[in-house]
């Protein structure tokens, strides 16, 4: 019987892409990563520049899409200028995490 809530349904892709993160793990370890770090951003600066390389070789993979890839490197960019009161300010900004965030001024702001 289709109801019966304590059986598990098996999908078509039942374990092949279950390592992939959605958009919104990717934000949220990144968003952690600073706020555990909201005392120190140079302590800050360094886990994002670890986290780069991941996503660099995930986007590599296949694993992240180009949206996504760019939407964090525009986050790191602006999470890398920012020291003291402006880092702050950027981990209590919750448009700032959100999916879909472009800084104020269009996407020209990174110089590319």
């Amino acid at each position: 019987m289709g109801w019966w809530p304590f059986t598990k349904k098996k999908s078509a892709d039942s374990g092949e892409n279950l390592h992939i993160k959605g958009t919104k793990v990717w934000i949220e370890e990144l968003q952690q990563a600073c706020e555990r770090n909201y005392d120190s951003p140079t302590g800050g600066h360094m886990l994002i520049r670890e986290m780069q390389v991941e996503w660099g070789d995930a986007h590599r993979d296949g694993d992240l899409d180009k949206e996504l890839f760019e939407g964090l490197e525009r986050r790191a960019f602006h999470l890398l200028r920012a020291d003291g009161k402006d880092w702050i300010t950027l981990l209590d900004d919750l448009e700032f995490w959100k999916p879909g965030w472009r800084a104020k001024g269009g996407s020209t702001d990174e110089g590319s």
